[in-house]
């Protein structure tokens, strides 16, 4: 398995179960009535392709929902979520941190 395919079945198993880092909602998603619809939205979020996806690693996705576009990012850490991960691949050593938010928010 490559670097990159380790970074996305890490970045799915994470965005599918919520374990294994932290989950970050904005002021606009965590104000709304339905936000656990649009978290579970995420979870199930299987729409990558190349405009949305071009390196493979299921790190961002885009949906509309009740009128609003919404937005999630996963941003790979170091662990003490001071800088980036020097190896996203590798769990040990990265903290996921997954962002939804209101398109307008980005």
């Amino acid at each position: 398995m490559t670097d990159r395919e380790k970074v996305r079945t890490l970045n799915d198993a994470f965005r599918r179960t919520l374990s294994g880092g932290r989950v970050v909602a904005t002021a606009g998603i965590a104000a709304r009535a339905d936000v656990t619809e649009i978290i579970e939205r995420v979870r199930r979020f299987s729409e990558f392709g190349e405009n949305n996806d071009p390196h493979g690693e299921h790190d961002f996705g885009a949906f509309d929902h009740s009128g609003d576009k919404i937005f999630w990012k996963i941003d790979c850490y170091d662990r003490d979520l001071e800088m980036g991960s020097e190896d996203p691949s590798n769990p040990e050593i990265t903290t996921r941190v997954l962002t939804i938010m209101l398109a307008h928010e980005y």
